[in-house]
């Protein structure tokens, strides 16, 4: 009987030589990615003095972490999505010479003449756009062309490296700002030496090779844009015009001959209530760091640079934790596992609201509980909700994964942002504080309402997500 299962699960496996292959591949794809990120983090980071070097106003210098992270939102969703239809090595291409102009336009135009706040958003959407395609064609290529054994490893070190990367790009942006800030342009622009391997040991063909729905791409991609700016700059008009074109949306995928993706792929209710994790518990995923920023500035005096030699721990746990992350579902199985990361996540959280005023020393022991959380979240909850998909829907699961963690994070600390800005006036709090420690404790508590919610939605719905697995 054992030798019939294992019989059933190597038929339904990869075969060694495309395994082989997908770990040629995967390699270099995420060291791109980290890189890219890297970028991205150092940007974010220094915006604003970025923008002061360049004349923009306060208001115009948060446009260059803005409008590359609308660019970051649509092009997650798309690149996954062509990876059911086109040669990922077509994807790849476009994506590595695109991340390369961008590196070398943001370089040349704003250190050899005059910088120029458009000139940087431009190299910066370029380099978005371009990186982010090692991302999804990573995830594509994890999904489907590893061994099942595999899968879970390689999605923990996706994480890992985002989250070593974001410690890292903090470093790297606080010195190169120091000298030239024009430097960080061109960290990801050595990804083009990777290239040569990417095209040796990419698929040819992926996909079913069917014409690209364009429209439907180009209206969800504009609905997803407006609906990330509502988010940005809470004006209504901008939140109809994305209902709108939802529902032009819905009705195109009816109507359309060919559309990428159909009105069946909405009714997969395993799918659903997979998705909806995702949407619960990235909620939260980037309010922890500025409520801390927050905390140290109006309840213990620190410096915003002081800060980050505390928090950059939190993501290097994330990443030794992410890194793990296979070995800890090969133990534990991957449900034991999503659970104790939503668990870590809740304790951070918690601990953090109920230590608000034990110094920051303890604080940031709570915030290397939530990100030992986050760096062993993500492989098994991403991982549930591909296997709710027929391996030909994978790519699309891989764009929509990707665009409900961007968009429902930027809504969760839109949300919580808002707060913020009231918090020092919180007349109490759950544990007694008060002053500017109780407000944020108060938040600290909502967040991990949120995580809470996160895991009674799991366990309500897993007996149906998991109910047709093989894993």
């Amino acid at each position: 009987m054992a030798q019939e299962n294992t019989a059933a699960v190597q038929s339904d496996d990869v075969d060694a030589a495309t395994n082989a292959m997908a770990i040629r591949a995967l390699i270099p794809l995420l060291i791109t990615f980290i890189l890219g990120t890297l970028c991205l983090q150092g940007f974010n980071l220094v915006f604003e003095q970025v923008g002061s070097d360049v004349g923009a106003s306060a208001g115009q210098a948060s446009l260059i972490t803005a409008l590359p992270g609308i660019v970051l939102g649509i092009v997650c969703f798309i690149y996954g999505s062509l990876g059911d239809f086109v040669s990922l090595k077509k994807l790849v291409v476009v994506g590595l010479v695109t991340l390369l102009v961008g590196s070398l336009f943001g370089f040349i135009a704003n250190f050899f003449f005059s910088s120029n706040l458009w000139t940087v958003i431009i190299a910066r959407v370029l380099q978005t756009a371009g990186e982010q395609v090692a991302g999804s064609a990573y995830l594509v290529v994890a999904t489907k062309y590893l061994r099942n054994s595999l899968k879970v490893v390689f999605f923990g070190l996706f994480t890992a490296g985002y989250q070593l990367s974001a410690s890292i790009g903090v470093f790297a942006a606080g010195w190169l700002s120091t000298i030239h800030w024009q430097y960080l342009f061109l960290i990801p622009s050595v990804t083009i030496l990777f290239l040569p391997m990417l095209l040796k040991n990419l698929p040819d063909q992926n996909g079913s090779g069917d014409k690209v729905d364009g429209w439907g791409f180009a209206i969800f991609g504009v609905a997803t844009a407006f609906l990330t700016l509502f988010f940005s700059y809470s004006n209504w008009w901008l939140l109809g015009v994305a209902f709108v074109l939802f529902v032009v949306f819905g009705i195109y995928i009816n109507k359309a001959g060919n559309p990428f993706v159909t009105p069946d792929f909405f009714k997969n209710t395993r799918w659903i209530m997979a998705i909806s994790l995702i949407a619960v518990f990235y909620f939260v995923n980037y309010c922890i760091s500025p409520i801390f920023n927050a905390i140290a500035r109006d309840v213990y005096g620190m410096e915003t640079s002081t800060v980050s030699n505390y928090l950059v721990w939190a993501f290097v746990v994330a990443a030794i934790v992410g890194t793990s992350s296979g070995a800890i579902i090969g133990k534990i199985g991957r449900q034991t596992a999503l659970i104790t990361a939503g668990c870590l996540m809740l304790i951070g959280f918690v601990g953090s609201a109920l230590a608000v005023n034990a110094g920051f020393l303890t604080l940031t022991l709570m915030a290397c509980v939530f990100y030992a959380g986050t760096g062993l979240m993500y492989s098994p909850v991403v991982s549930t909700v591909l296997d709710t998909l027929p391996k030909e829907e994978s790519g699309r699961g891989v764009g929509m994964n990707d665009l409900i963690m961007n968009v429902t994070a930027s809504i969760g600390i839109s949300v919580i942002g808002g707060m913020m800005s009231t918090a020092g006036n919180a007349s109490g709090s759950l544990i007694g504080a008060t002053g500017a420690a109780a407000g944020y404790s108060n938040l600290l508590l909502i967040c991990g309402g949120v995580i809470l919610l996160g895991l009674i939605v799991f366990l309500v719905f897993r007996k149906r997500i998991y109910s047709d697995s093989q894993a």
